[in-house]
C-alpha cells in the first residue's frame, strides 16, 4: 500500500550521509537522488524511504506524533540498527526492548529530530 514516505531535513548532506549509513544495515540504498530529494529502498518496485527539503521552503520541522517505523529482520537488527543512529548522531527516544509479548522495538530522533522506530514484529 505504501510506495514512499517522506520526511523534512534543514540540511540534505548529513541527512544523506546518515540515511545511507543507517539504512545500509537493511539493504537499502539511495535508488534516488533529485538534489533537493532522495529516496532509499532495496528497489523501486518496493516501499521507499524518503528524505527531503520542503518544496515551499520553509524550514523542516518534524511532526508531533508521526514517526517512521522500520521493519527489521530480528530483535538483534533493531539493537544494530538503534546503536548505529546513536553512533551516527542520532539521539534517544527509547532503547531496545520488548514493549509487549510479540513486539521488539527501539527508537531514535534523527538529526532533525525526526523519530524513527525500529522494531520486530513475532
Amino acid at each position: 500500500m505504501i510506495g514512499y514516505v517522506t520526511i523534512g531535513t534543514k540540511d540534505m548532506a548529513k541527512a544523506k550521509e546518515f540515511y545511507t549509513d543507517l539504512l545500509s544495515l537493511l539493504g537499502a540504498k539511495m535508488v534516488i537522488d533529485m538534489g533537493r530529494l532522495a529516496l532509499f529502498g532495496t528497489g523501486y518496485d518496493k516501499p521507499m524511504f524518503g528524505i527531503c527539503l520542503p518544496y515551499d521552503g520553509q524550514p523542516a520541522q518534524q511532526g508531533n506524533g508521526s514517526m517512521v517505523a522500520l521493519t527489521a529482520a530480528s530483535s538483534e537488527q533493531v539493537d544494530q540498527l538503534y546503536a548505529k543512529a546513536l553512533e551516527l548522531g542520532a539521539t534517544d527516544e527509547g532503547a531496545p526492548g520488548a514493549r509487549m509479548p510479540t513486539f521488539y522495538g527501539g527508537y531514535v530522533r534523527d538529526l532533525d529530530g525526526n523519530k524513527l522506530a525500529f522494531f520486530k514484529m513475532g
